[in-house]
């Protein structure tokens, strides 16, 4: 975070000395990266506070609120950097491209740092993976800066600017897109995309002494922590505590799920309502 902050700093002075649009595009998306950082930091001391009376299942959800920020955010930067390369594109300035080469250099070289940094934890994390992927899509814009610089340089071509911006602020935008469903699918206590319900159910049912199963429900308290609930009814010569330690067993062990409350049911036991 502090490596990204400063370079943030010297994109928004040089971007403003050399007239280069492309650069301050990216200090921009520089700006989400600091915040993304700085809320995943923040959401991963609140995730290690325990639960409480009031909060029962603890902070996991302060990590899914700072991707979801994150996101927002940065879908917001991605449309005015879009804007401003419409405006720059109709009159392009010249640009100082030397300077603007030299900057964008050493931004590479700070986000290649930086993705060597947070590449561990991406693959656990929502929030991590939302972090490392503000700081692989600055990697590229940074070449992408280069390049136009190059091309400014060598030819006096100054549309490479605002066509870069665009092309910057086009390649954030699906990317943050997914990342900000996932989120939303999260808080909205969506089934995680990697929990198949029906194949869930249907292992279930086969378990010895489990009748039927409704009332099935699967969702994340955050990345990589799934919670289910369910009503199983049971056969009638079934051992309660035999079927329950068996469906435990199973669902942590083939379906990544983390957390289990499970209600046994009697057949001649009628639900008043059943919800799935």
């Amino acid at each position: 975070m502090g490596l990204t902050l400063l370079y943030l700093i010297a994109e928004v002075i040089g971007g403003i000395w050399t007239k280069s649009l492309a650069l301050l595009a990216d200090a921009g998306h520089m700006l989400t990266d600091v915040g993304g950082l700085a809320f995943a930091l923040i959401a991963i001391k609140l995730a290690e506070r325990k639960a409480t009376p009031e909060k029962t299942f603890g902070y996991y959800r302060a990590e899914i609120l700072a991707a979801l920020a994150n996101a927002v955010i940065l879908i917001g930067i991605s449309l005015y950097i879009l804007y401003e390369a419409y405006l720059r594109f109709r009159n392009p300035p010249e640009v100082e491209s030397k300077s603007m080469l030299v900057i964008a250099s050493i931004g590479l070289v700070i986000n290649l740092v930086g993705m060597y940094i947070l590449r561990k934890g991406s693959n656990d994390s929502l929030n991590m993976k939302g972090a490392y992927f503000e700081v692989l899509s600055d990697m590229l814009t940074s070449i992408g800066v280069i390049v136009a610089g190059v091309i400014m340089w060598t030819t006096g071509w100054y549309y490479a600017d605002p066509i870069l911006s665009a092309g910057i602020g086009l390649f954030i935008l699906p990317r943050t897109w997914i990342l900000l469903k996932d989120a939303v699918s999260i808080l909205l206590e969506g089934t995680p995309a990697d929990v198949n319900l029906g194949s869930l159910r249907e292992a279930m049912v086969k378990l010895p002494g489990v009748a039927d199963v409704h009332d099935l429900h699967v969702w994340s308290l955050t990345s990589g922590v799934n919670a289910m609930s369910a009503h199983v009814v049971l056969q009638e010569t079934a051992a309660a505590n035999e079927v329950l330690k068996s469906i435990d067993d199973q669902v942590k062990k083939s379906f990544k799920i983390s957390h289990t409350t499970i209600q046994l049911e009697t057949p001649d036991y009628q639900e008043q309502e059943t919800h799935l």
